[in-house]
């Protein structure tokens, strides 16, 4: 373990992998799968789903549409397009947050997608009592900020440095919960290392043989996400 960022998997993912990714980008409605059929294990308990940098709940839709056939409360973040990490965006993960436990009486899983990954992650970081667990996807927070296909675009739409966010925060600390990472060897946007984490950064990780984009909507991703969730 102590040579995993030493590893190719460590470094930006490779051209035909980023170009698989944009086929994916203009194809996902046409090829995002329907939910697949798991056994009920939900028991109406509920999920946050929070999308990816630039995508919004349209992009979670076929994940959430899954995660209540498998019986689990599944609600999108309602904040529109995530354009990066905003001085306000905990605030208003905590007013949703805040709402679904109430409605309920329990704490609230949060499964974040690439970008939407170090969000919840943050979030559980200072209302530990209010998460019940979290799960990324795809989701950047071991090894260096730049190790991506996307950290410039990054920085170009959400107007500050990557490793200068407008918060507070630790991307590699583990929020006190339960906290699960899935990836992918196939990540043509995220190191592979850097979605998998190391054992102090993260409970568990689940390895899928889908592509970024894919992790959104590939019914592999889906039964990955209900089998951390279970």
């Amino acid at each position: 373990m102590a040579t995993l960022f030493q590893s190719t998997e460590s470094q930006a993912p490779p051209l035909g992998l980023l170009l698989r990714e944009v086929r994916q980008i203009a194809n996902w409605r046409r090829v995002a799968s329907p939910a697949p059929l798991v056994e009920a294990v939900g028991q109406g308990r509920p999920v946050l789903v929070i999308p990816g940098f630039l995508a919004s709940d349209g992009s979670t839709r076929p994940l959430r549409q899954a995660l209540r056939q498998a019986g689990f409360s599944a609600r999108g973040w309602g904040q529109g397009r995530n354009f990066g990490l905003r001085g306000d965006v905990l605030g208003a993960i905590d007013m949703r947050v805040r709402e679904m436990e109430a409605h309920h009486g329990g704490p609230v899983s949060i499964v974040g997608w690439s970008l939407g990954g170090l969000i919840a992650r943050e979030y559980a970081k200072i209302e530990p009592d209010r998460v019940d667990r979290v799960v990324t996807l795809g989701s950047p927070f071991s090894g260096s900020l730049r190790s991506n296909n996307a950290w410039r675009l990054y920085e170009l739409v959400a107007r500050h440095k990557i490793d200068e966010p407008p918060i507070a925060c630790d991307i590699k600390a583990k929020p006190p919960v339960e906290t699960i990472a899935i990836w992918s060897r196939r990540d043509g946007v995220i190191a592979a290392a850097c979605a998998r984490g190391l054992p102090g950064e993260r409970d568990r990780a689940i390895e899928v043989g889908c592509g970024h984009i894919e992790m959104s909507f590939a019914p592999e991703a889906q039964r990955a996400v209900i089998t951390a969730l279970a």
